[in-house]
This record gives C-alpha cells, structure tokens and sequence, in this order.
C-alpha cells in the first residue's frame, strides 16, 4: 500500500507539469490536473504495476461558479495494493469538455452520464452519451449552483415554496 505522498510523487514523475495542484494534508487526498492530461493519467494509473487502481469507486461533477470552473473528481482505489486517491480535473465552465475514461473504467459510463445531466460537462468520446436522470427535453443542469428550478415542467408542479413560519399542513 502507497501513501498520498507516494502516489503523488508517481503522477508527478510521469505528467510533471500537468498537475495543477497537490493536496494531500486532507481526508481526501488527490491532485489537480486539467482536462488535457486526463487521459495519459487516468491510462497510467491503471495500468502502472505499482499504482494499479482498478476500481473507479466515484466520479462525479463539482460547480465552482465564482470561480468560473467545473470538476470532476474521480476516486480511485487499488483492490491489489489497498490504497486510494482521487484526482479532480479542473474545467472551463464556458467549455465544460473533459476525455471520457469509460474506456479505461466501465463505471465511468453511467458515472459521466449523470455528471453530463446534473452538472452539463461533455465527455467526449463517450460511447453512449444519452441522457440518463433528467428527460431528453429538459433544459439546464440542476446541479449547477446558478440553476434556477422551474416552476412546472409539462404543468406538472415542480417546486414548490412554503412560507418558512408555516407548517405544510396549515393553510394561508
């Protein structure tokens, strides 16, 4: 089993400059990277002999609005060596495209598909992209920290607002 630092040092030995950031003084160590070395990275760290992370336990999608960002955060585990990290690549929310991995970890299809309703990020190359939570006319992304929820959806209600002082059961 790796610690942090060591997996940090692997990836930073093979894509340097790539990695944006490093932190590892936190429950949820991980590196930073931009969409460009996902790919050669995320190949690598399954198929290094002393990383071997097979298991994609998570992927998932991140707003960062007032920094104009998306991310996905990617948590990886090795069933072989019984350590675990993440990787979080940082995105353009004006161009939010990312590499799909699905090829490199089959839960990463339905993972990416989610994060592509929930947060709007592309994954290009991804081998069926359809939409997976939301309906195909839906407009937005409700995860998206600017999202603004719509009223009714086909005259359907869906939100609905109560007066914080009065219980769902009282009438006005």
């Amino acid at each position: 089993m790796l610690s942090p630092q060591d997996i940090a040092d692997r990836i930073n030995q093979r894509v340097g400059a790539g990695v944006l950031e490093t932190v590892l003084d936190d429950k949820h160590p991980r590196v930073h990277i931009g969409p460009q070395t996902w790919r050669e990275l995320a190949i690598f760290l399954r198929d290094d002999p002393g990383l071997s992370f097979d298991w994609l336990s998570c992927l998932g999608g991140v707003d960062y609005v007032a920094r104009g960002q998306l991310a996905v955060v990617a948590d990886l585990y090795s069933t072989v060596h019984r350590h675990q990290f993440a990787v979080k690549v940082l995105i353009d929310r004006a161009d939010p495209r990312v590499p799909s991995i699905a090829h490199i970890w089959s839960a990463a299809n339905w993972h990416e598909r989610e994060a592509a309703d929930l947060v709007g990020i592309e994954f290009t190359g991804h081998p069926d992209p359809r939409r997976i939570l939301l309906a195909d006319d839906w407009v937005g992304n409700p995860l998206r920290k600017d999202y603004v929820f719509p009223r009714e959806v086909h005259g359907i209600p869906a939100s609905v607002e109560l007066d914080w002082q009065q219980k769902p059961d009282q009438k006005k």
